[in-house]
């Protein structure tokens, strides 16, 4: 009896949750498939359109620039991701499996890295990327995206890495593997559970970021989708159906990325805990 009001207990805690969770998300796709002439004469939120419309959207993928704004969101967010995991997973293998002067310092200096905050390092940041060349310009702020990221990736990755036993390494010495083929065929394989999780969230914190790309971007041609979305309150700042629709299609890529790579996380612990 006591396991099942827990239980219930449990469900009827979640199910609320998940419903005040969902309630901004809906208010967000009703008006962006409303007129404003809907809008303004029910001033009603909660209510479902009475007339479904998608001229909304394509307003703000066309008037609005959001189509470039994807383009240069999504070039941003891939070359981030696939650059930081692989510099990431390197320096993780040589600290995990390396022992050399320095090995300890090196790791304390990503781990306190991880605990300086953004804001401290807007102005040198800027002024760096201004003395470098690497002000408003896409591949800067890539730059800057995995050099910040690179601390919390080599952290979570050296930690997964050391479960490895010792003995897979040692074997594929002994058999004549140099370190980058122990890297590329052994290592990787075995900590595909990390690297799902680790895109998963690379590819949802660059593709929201707000902070950095405000800082080192100033063309419009070169704006990612958050820094769209200022414009398009800018610009659009009375028509809520069109800021509401600009903001569904900014969240659109991150929810695909998610439910695809969830399917590819659950595969990866499969593969990672039984060696073929």
């Amino acid at each position: 009896m006591k396991k099942s009001i827990r239980a219930m207990t449990f469900y009827i805690l979640s199910t609320s949750i998940v419903v005040l969770w969902m309630i901004p998300f809906l208010i967000a796709i009703f008006t962006a498939f409303k007129t404003m002439d809907e809008i303004f004469m029910l001033r009603n939120f909660w209510s479902v359109p009475k007339s479904w419309t998608f001229d909304n959207f394509k307003t703000a993928w066309v008037e609005g620039n959001m189509g470039r704004y994807f383009i240069n969101t999504f070039f941003v967010t891939a070359v981030s991701v696939v650059l930081t995991l692989f510099l990431s997973s390197l320096s993780a293998f040589a600290l995990s499996w390396y022992r050399f002067k320095l090995r300890t310092a090196i790791l304390v200096i990503f781990v306190a890295g991880m605990l300086i905050p953004f804001q401290m390092l807007l102005i040198p940041v800027y002024k760096f990327s201004l003395s470098t060349g690497l002000y408003d310009s896409l591949w800067g702020l890539i730059l800057f995206h995995a050099a910040f990221q690179i601390g919390f990736c080599t952290f979570f990755l050296r930690n997964f890495m050391v479960t490895i036993p010792t003995s897979i390494f040692e074997a594929a010495r002994i058999d004549g593997a140099n370190a980058f083929r122990i890297y590329s065929k052994i290592i990787m394989p075995l900590v595909k559970p990390a690297i799902a999780a680790l895109s998963i969230l690379e590819f949802t914190w660059i593709w929201n970021d707000y902070l950095w790309s405000l800082i080192l971007i100033q063309s419009d041609s070169k704006k990612t989708v958050t820094l769209g979305l200022t414009s398009l309150q800018g610009q659009w700042i009375s028509s809520w159906n069109v800021i509401a629709a600009g903001a569904l299609l900014a969240a659109v890529v991150p929810i695909i990325v998610f439910l695809l790579f969830q399917r590819y996380f659950i595969e990866g612990l499969t593969m990672g805990s039984v060696k073929e």
